[in-house]
């Protein structure tokens, strides 16, 4: 009998192979037993860690990143415990936090696995933070060498291009940094997150090609090859790969998680920059130990 996977489209495993050590840089934990913050509507139910652990077991990733979701705000207790459930050695966490937050709970959290915090002002209404609180966030978590991971539209990074300019640490931006297409590269916040990237501390993630398609599903996502690549021949050493596991945005109709698995063998077809992608640069940007010999099966 095929496995059912909760929030996945499809039951077969990824034509590709993931390497050892092979890390989802971005995935989100709901669970009903932590506080919820805002609306209810937006929580996901069968999106645990346990479940969870049956989209590692179909992709064949090893490490995780969990990304704090919105509905469970400033609590970051649902993302601690997902990285104690999945395992500390293997997984690491995105904190959501006010400019309140005390040193002693920064600590707690970076003893936790926490090693960076998101701004989601993609739609600010609904958002527990704003972009007053980013520069003064961003100079407090970069004495714990966190970073600050953005899910901005390419118009708020376009319009804020000074604000980004000023902070003192890593900036990771989501989701491809959520340039409009067809005409990504043409859009001022290519240009933007570009010029950061020369600074050698700016990371793109290539996630949520869904989020922006015109193609979409039956289209395999093609329309986002041209971004991704452009990200990945730009430095092939600050892109990360994530899942977006369990797809909240796409609530109708979920996405095949294999198929997404194997649209990076599209975005990055020599192996080597790959595994770059899915070990190598997760492993130096959120501090997990080095895995540099493949494992091979008999």
């Amino acid at each position: 009998m095929d496995v059912v996977y909760p929030h996945s489209s499809g039951t077969r495993k990824p034509t590709s192979a993931a390497p050892a050590g092979a890390c989802d840089a971005h995935m989100h934990v709901y669970d009903r037993r932590f506080a919820l913050h805002g609306s209810a509507d937006a929580m996901v139910d069968n999106a645990t860690a346990g479940d969870y652990r049956l989209l590692q077991q179909r992709i064949g990733t090893q490490r995780t990143v969990v990304v704090q979701p919105r509905v469970h705000g400033t609590d970051n207790s649902v993302t601690l415990d997902a990285i104690r459930v999945l395992g500390a050695a293997n997984t690491r966490g995105i904190a959501v936090v006010r400019p309140d937050v005390s040193n002693a709970e920064l600590e707690r959290l970076h003893a936790g696995g926490i090693r960076g915090i998101r701004f989601t002002l993609y739609t600010p209404a609904n958002a527990a933070t704003d972009f007053s609180m980013v520069e003064p966030l961003a100079q407090r978590v970069h004495a714990f060498d966190w970073h600050v991971q953005l899910h901005w539209s390419a118009d708020q990074i376009a319009a804020h291009a000074d604000l980004l300019a000023r902070l003192p640490c890593t900036i990771v931006f989501d989701h491809l940094a959520r340039l409009p297409l067809p005409d990504a590269l043409s859009h001022p916040a290519f240009d933007v997150v570009s010029r950061l990237r020369d600074n050698g501390r700016t990371w793109v993630k290539l996630s949520g090609p869904y989020l922006d398609s015109k193609t979409g599903a039956a289209g395999a996502y093609a329309d986002t090859a041209a971004v991704a690549q452009a990200w990945v021949r730009q430095a092939p050493e600050r892109v990360v790969w994530g899942s977006d596991w369990p797809h909240p945005t796409e609530p109708a109709a979920k996405p095949d998680d294999a198929v997404l698995f194997d649209l990076l063998g599209t975005w990055v077809p020599d192996e080597t920059t790959r595994r770059r992608v899915l070990v190598e640069n997760p492993a130096l940007l959120y501090g997990f130990p080095e895995t540099t010999t493949p494992e091979t099966s008999e």
